[in-house]
């Protein structure tokens, strides 16, 4: 197969794309503030309920072939990782309101050119639910941000009614064999945070080539999760309860995995809610994520991953640099939303430099 180069002109942004980004930045920490005021704490403008905070391996698979052995994945070896999972609001919410699922990843000791602005030897993937992002573009963003913030006021119950609907719809898709992205992003199935997969939705750089990335389980224990739900009516922080009961009696384990850019109108690079079809690039494994059993929650940890850590797009080696409208956009409101969250909190933020930097 023939797989198509990465070049800075693959990039088409929209005339008014700052414009755009600033309205997103804008209406994301007015989003904040109303979540502030009412939890009388700044949270995370999305993924802000933690479920497990670990450490871990990432090992690079040894013989790629040279287009997947590329930028971090061109030198076979181990290295520490920190990987944060969460529900998707951007407020504390009970887990009935069941919404996309997040998966950030900090990779440790990692040389080579940074982007912009990033100083220490890291390298952040920062992963989601679902194939693809809903909003598609910057401009698609706003337009959904907007309606978001809007409903952040409502009352939980609300949320709850509307996450329920968005679940049912996709479960009448799926008798006709297809599903909604935006219904699955308001309204993900109860199922086991460490049963699902998650993506990069939008592409990166990927050395000389361009790929969308993904964490797919890799256990048999795991996969023996996939049945699992949970009953919120029961416990309304049972994906947290559930995800640390299984780290304290197992090994988790996810294979990182690239899809490559080879169709450029099957697989565009602006719009983030198309997705990529595997019949014309496969995800292939590079690297295995080995998280062993571990005090999934530990006080201190969490404090750290909450209120101190930082994960984003912009943690980045040049060559995996973020591309295409929505990833610009995530480049600078990522910045923007942390540096709201910790100026209100009092917290010095921290693009932890080493592994020995979590405690225990």
């Amino acid at each position: 197969m023939t797989y198509l180069r990465y070049a800075p002109g693959i990039e088409k942004p929209a005339a008014d794309e700052q414009k755009t980004i600033d309205g997103i930045i804008a209406g994301m920490t007015q989003q904040s503030e109303t979540v502030e005021r009412r939890e009388h704490h700044a949270v995370r403008a999305s993924h802000a309920k933690s479920s497990a905070c670990v450490t871990g391996e990432l090992t690079i698979a040894t013989g790629l072939p040279p287009e997947l052995a590329q930028g971090l994945f061109a030198t076979p070896g181990t290295h520490p990782i920190a990987v944060r999972f969460a529900q998707g609001p951007g407020e504390t919410l009970g887990d009935r309101v069941s919404t996309h699922r997040g998966m950030s990843i900090k990779v440790f000791d990692v040389p080579g050119e940074k982007l912009p602005g990033h100083a220490v030897d890291t390298q952040d993937f920062v992963l989601a639910t679902g194939t693809t992002f809903p909003s598609g573009t910057a401009a698609g963003f706003l337009r959904d941000g907007t309606v978001i913030g809007k409903s952040t006021g409502l009352p939980e119950g609300v949320k709850s009614a509307v996450s329920s609907t968005m679940r049912n719809l996709n479960k009448a898709l799926h008798a006709f064999g297809t599903e909604s992205a935006l219904a699955d992003f308001f309204g993900h199935p109860y199922s086991h945070p460490l049963a699902d997969s998650y993506f990069s939705q939008a592409p990166v750089r990927f050395g000389d080539y361009v790929a969308k990335l993904g964490a797919v389980p890799a256990n048999e224990s795991q996969r023996a999760l996939s049945e699992w739900r949970l009953d919120p009516h029961q416990d309304e922080d049972g994906f947290r309860h559930a995800t640390v009961a299984f780290f304290r009696d197992h090994e988790v384990v996810f294979e990182l995995r690239a899809q490559l850019w080879a169709d450029a109108e099957r697989q565009p690079i602006e719009d983030a809610s198309v997705d990529w079809p595997v019949s014309v690039s496969p995800y292939r494994t590079v690297a295995t994520l080995r998280l062993p059993r571990q005090d999934a929650y530990s006080p201190d940890r969490v404090r750290y991953f909450d209120e101190v850590m930082t994960f984003r797009p912009a943690h980045s080696l040049a060559a995996h640099q973020p591309l295409g409208s929505v990833m610009r956009a995530r480049l600078q409101v990522y910045r923007a939303l942390s540096d709201f969250r910790h100026r209100e909190n009092g917290v010095a933020a921290e693009d932890s430099a080493g592994i020995d930097r979590i405690p225990a």
